[in-house]
């Protein structure tokens, strides 16, 4: 089963430069999204949640700045957080590695072992 495998990913950050060396090193064929360049729609973003088996405050980054600006903390409504994710992608965790119908946010990289089970 050869299913493409796309890694979320933000140059500047170790932790997502650290999960691209993982794969490489695995041997693992992947396609890069630069996130930030290329945001993803919110209707991407409750099908990522979905694979990721998370609520949409779990994938978000509640110490970037942008968070306080927007007042996160107080927001219960789950559309309004991944509305706040489509429209500032840098409050997304990174990096996310896709595989199918699975997904992982890769800290530590290790995790991305789980999409690809024994033999890896």
């Amino acid at each position: 089963m050869s299913e493409t495998v796309v890694v979320w990913h933000n140059p500047r950050c170790s932790k997502s430069r650290n999960g691209l060396k993982y794969l490489d090193e695995k041997g693992i064929a992947y396609e890069v999204r630069r996130y930030l360049d290329e945001p993803p729609t919110a209707e991407e973003i409750r099908e990522l949640l979905e694979k990721l088996g998370m609520k949409p405050r779990e994938l978000m980054r509640t110490k970037e700045a942008i968070y306080r600006e927007l007042g996160l903390k107080n927001v219960e409504d789950d559309e309004a957080l991944i509305a706040a994710m489509a429209e500032h992608p840098r409050l997304i965790e990174r990096p996310v590695v896709i595989r199918g119908d699975r997904a992982v946010v890769a800290r530590p990289e290790s995790r991305i072992d789980e999409l690809f089970g024994e033999g890896a």
